[in-house]
């Protein structure tokens, strides 16, 4: 269900802390130089406290939105509390804060530790995605969304509080714009079909956006799901929906119309 990326020793999203043993079985006796986050959803760094414990001088880097949440992480416990209850710690793990002085805040445009640093919100305003330029290799967390390998068919994910569909365009075309030969996206895998995978995004993104604001939570489930099962078979389409429930999909997405709406009645 979850990537972590690997480059010259740095960790680009180390996933969350109910997977830490299987991270910590693959490093073997190898120490991370650094951690790279693409941003703080708890399915893509919630396992960066209990590193930064264990390597009390581990480097995170993260966008500059997102660094006081790592630092004290309770308003993002607060939020995961609403999304998913008493599972909250089943599924990610024991959440640890991180000390302010290991904490690097990214605003994009940076170079850092050989990786190219672009702004990429759309899926969350704390996004960011990385480029290695040696490789042709752009590490892009959730901004070019959930892709099975083997499978053509590409889920925005748009879970709350924070989706902004004219961002996320803009984020798509920064991606373009890196010309990368691949994208590795933290579920599930590396494509090299760059430009189809984007293409393919920029309009799936733009189908479900409309369709959760026409729709009410129920239709637009069935028809999330009906989309799926036209491209997959259903093992791969029950992963897809593990991994993006089409109710907070849904509520993400109902949320960014809202919050457009209320910005365009203030605005008069």
């Amino acid at each position: 269900m979850i990537a972590c990326w690997e480059v010259d020793g740095v960790l680009i999203d180390p996933g969350p802390a109910s997977s830490l043993p299987t991270l910590l079985e693959a490093l073997g006796d190898e120490r991370p130089r650094a951690l790279l986050l693409t941003h703080i959803h708890l399915d893509h760094a919630a396992a960066t406290g209990a590193l930064v414990r264990r390597w009390p001088d581990l480097e995170v880097y993260v966008h500059e939105r997102g660094a006081r949440h790592l630092i004290d992480p309770s308003k993002l416990l607060a939020s995961a509390e609403r999304l998913y209850g008493d599972k909250l710690e089943y599924l990610w793990g024991e959440i640890l804060p991180v000390p302010e002085e290991n904490v690097h805040a990214l605003a994009g445009g940076e170079t850092v530790l050989g990786m190219e640093v672009a702004y990429t919100p759309g899926h969350a305003s704390h996004h960011v995605s990385y480029f290695h330029p040696d490789s042709g290799t752009a590490y892009t967390g959730d901004a070019t969304g959930q892709r099975i390998q083997g499978t053509e068919v590409v889920v925005p994910g748009a879970p709350p509080p924070d989706v902004d569909v004219e961002g996320w365009h803009r984020s798509i075309d920064q991606l373009e714009a890196w010309q990368a030969q691949r994208l590795c996206l933290t579920h599930f895998g590396s494509f090299e079909d760059v430009s189809w995978h984007l293409t393919s995004l920029r309009e799936r993104l733009d189908e479900e956006a409309a369709l959760a604001r026409d729709l009410d939570e129920e239709e637009f489930a069935r028809r999330f799901r009906e989309h799926l099962r036209s491209k997959v078979d259903e093992e791969t389409a029950l992963a897809l929906e593990q991994a993006n429930p089409a109710n907070f999909h849904w509520r993400g997405l109902r949320r960014y119309w809202d919050k457009k709406a209320e910005r365009e009645a203030a605005a008069g």
